[in-house]
C-alpha cells in the first residue's frame, strides 16, 4: 500500500477470490463453475461479434435485456444487465446505503456484502445463523436495516422457503431487501413471483453458475422500475459500457439454450446428491445442498488440514478461516468423474 491511498481505503480489505491456479493441473473444486462448458451457438454469437470490437457496446444491452425480460415475463425497464452479479449488488450498496441506511445480513454469508459495505463506507451488522447454519426469518423481520439474503445462501447451501422471505421483504416496506439468487437453478423458490407485489425488493442472479459463463462476467438485477432505475444511474455514473459486445451476445445465446442448461442442472443435482450420500456413509458431515456445492466436515479433521491434503492429491476445494466455518470446506460439484475422484482422494485421507 502506497502513502498516497486515501485513509477512507486504507484499512480496506478485498475480497479474496477462489485460487486459479496455472502451474499444475488441478481437479478444480473451489469455485463453483460449471464443470459443463457452454454449447456451441454461445460461442457462434461471440464470434458474430468479436470482429465489431473496435466499436462501444450498447450501454442499455438492449437486445440482451430484452430476451431477459421476456424470459422471466418482466419489462425491460425491471431489468439491469450487469458485468457479473457482483457489480449489480456493488451498485445496490452505493445507491441506497450510508451512515443513515444500513444494511445486515448473516454471519455466514458470501462475504463480498461486507467488502461492499466497507468500500462504500455503509455500516452494517451481520445476525448469526442458527447452529445448524439456517436463517431464522424472525430475525430479519421489522429490522428496519437494508437487508441482503443470499438464496440458496453461500457457503451453506442452504435456503429459506417463499412465504418466510415474503414475510420478511412485507415487514421491512421503507428498507430495500435484496435476495441474491446466484444459486436458485439449482434449487429453492425464486422471489420473483413478489415482485409485482414489492417496490422494495431486489432479486439478482448471475451467469456464472447454471449458464456456463462465469469467464464471461454476466449478472443482473430485477426489481421495480424506480429501484432499477437507482441502479441504473449507479452503473451510467461509474461504467456505462459496463457489458462488452461479446459477454451480451453470450447472454442471448445462453437464454436461448435454456432447455440444455437445465439438462445440465439436473445433471449437476444428481451427482451432488449421490456424493452427498456417500461423504454422509463415510461419516463426514454435509449440508442439505440446494446448490451446485457442498459443505463437508470431517469430523475430527480441522478445515485448513482437509484442503491441504486434498491440495496434495491435486483437488482443489474453498476453505475459510473463520469462526464458525474453518473445519468446513465448500466442494465444488463436477463432472461424476471429479467428484469419484474426490470421494476417493477423502477415503484415503480419512
Amino acid at each position: 500500500m502506497s502513502r498516497f491511498i486515501s485513509q477512507k481505503h486504507a484499512a480496506l480489505t478485498p475480497y479474496v477470490p477462489g485460487e486459479q491456479p496455472r502451474a499444475r493441473q488441478y481437479i478444480k473444486l473451489n469455485t463453483n463453475e460449471s464443470p459443463f462448458p457452454p454449447p456451441r451457438r454461445v460461442a457462434d454469437y461471440v464470434t458474430a461479434e468479436a470482429g465489431q470490437l473496435n466499436l462501444y457496446s450498447d450501454p442499455e444491452s438492449a437486445a440482451l435485456t430484452r430476451t431477459v425480460a421476456d424470459f422471466y415475463g418482466l419489462r425491460p425497464s425491471q431489468i439491469l444487465m450487469t458485468n457479473g452479479s457482483d457489480e449489480i449488488l456493488n451498485f445496490a450498496f452505493m445507491a441506497f446505503g450510508d451512515a443513515s441506511h444500513p444494511f445486515v445480513f448473516p454471519d455466514v454469508t458470501y462475504s463480498f456484502y461486507e467488502v461492499f459495505c466497507t468500500l462504500n463506507q455503509v455500516p452494517y451488522e451481520t445476525i448469526p445463523l442458527r447452529e445448524d447454519f439456517t436463517i431464522d426469518p424472525a430475525d430479519f423481520c421489522g429490522v428496519r436495516k437494508h437487508i441482503v439474503i443470499a438464496n440458496p445462501n453461500a457457503p451453506t447451501g442452504l435456503v429459506l422457503n417463499l412465504a418466510d422471505l415474503e414475510t420478511i421483504v412485507r415487514t421491512n416496506p421503507d428498507n430495500i431487501v435484496i435476495i441474491d439468487e446466484a444459486y436458485i437453478d439449482f434449487g429453492g423458490e425464486s422471489a420473483l413471483t413478489l415482485l409485482p407485489k414489492y417496490e422494495n425488493l431486489l432479486v439478482t442472479r448471475t451467469f456464472s453458475k447454471s449458464r456456463s459463463l462465469a469467464g464471461a462476467r454476466l449478472g443482473f438485477g430485477m426489481g421495480s422500475e424506480a429501484l432499477i432505475g437507482d441502479l441504473k444511474t449507479m452503473k451510467d455514473s461509474t461504467n456505462p459500457y459496463n457489458v462488452n459486445r461479446m459477454t451480451a451476445a453470450a447472454g442471448v445465446a445462453a437464454m436461448e439454450e435454456n432447455d440444455y442448461y437445465m439438462d445440465k442442472v439436473r445433471t449437476i443435482r444428481a451427482i451432488r446428491d449421490d456424493t452427498a450420500a456417500k461423504l454422509r456413509d463415510m461419516g463426514c458431515l454435509v449440508t442439505d445442498s440446494h446448490t451446485n456445492f457442498l459443505f463437508v466436515e470431517v469430523p475430527g479433521l480441522p478445515g485448513a488440514k482437509l484442503y491441504e491434503l486434498l491440495r496434495e492429491q491435486g483437488i482443489l476445494v474453498r476453505q475459510w478461516n473463520r469462526p464458525r466455518i474453518e473445519n468446513r470446506c465448500r466442494v465444488t460439484v463436477g463432472t461424476q468423474e471429479e467428484m469419484d475422484a474426490f470421494v476417493k482422494a477423502l477415503e484415503e485421507i480419512k
